[in-house]
């Protein structure tokens, strides 16, 4: 199987942040990517989020002091290909962590197959913008609806009719 090709190599980003958008339970979750004078929104599911927050804090965790520190040389510079503008949900991802370059390289992709028309963004991320990723995502995860403390399921602002208690108990957030 060939490897696909990224369609927007975006190099390394002047900024890649997480954001989210509506009420607990409704919302919807995107990385908004920003290199040269391109900018990437990619639309996630609240699990890639938190997966892409999670892989970042543990590889941040495991770097030393130094590399943390360390100048990035990403494999690519910053977009030079003009005013572009790519807007897609992502169905899948790749995150590696490239040592000789001290910088994560990110793959987003609109489909898992490799379509001609799908689009793909690709971007370095240095170790302080990995570290502020991280944050942010784990952040916004952790703000949506509390877990139930039986099922692990979310519990609405209307209420949960947690099914380890067979329906018996309503359980409240907040």
């Amino acid at each position: 199987m060939d490897p696909k090709t990224v369609k927007y190599s975006l190099g390394n980003p002047r900024s890649i942040i997480a954001e989210t958008f509506g009420e607990p339970g409704r919302r919807t979750f995107r990385l908004v990517i920003e290199s040269g004078e391109a900018r990437s929104d990619i639309w996630l599911e609240k699990e890639q989020l938190l997966q892409l927050g999670v892989y970042l804090q543990e590889a941040i965790r495991t770097l030393s002091d130094d590399e943390r520190v360390k100048d990035s040389v990403p494999g690519e510079p910053a977009w030079s290909g003009g005013d572009t503008f790519v807007e897609f949900k992502a169905i899948q991802m790749q995150l590696s962590y490239d040592v000789a370059a001290n910088s994560f390289y990110l793959v987003a992709y609109e489909s898992d197959e490799s379509e001609e028309e799908s689009a793909s963004v690709s971007c370095w991320i240095n170790p302080n913008q990995a570290q502020q990723l991280f944050e942010e995502s784990l952040s916004i995860c952790a703000s949506g609806r509390p877990p139930c403390f039986l099922c692990g399921s979310p519990i609405d602002p209307e209420g949960h009719v947690c099914p380890r208690a067979n329906g018996h108990a309503v359980f409240e957030s907040g």
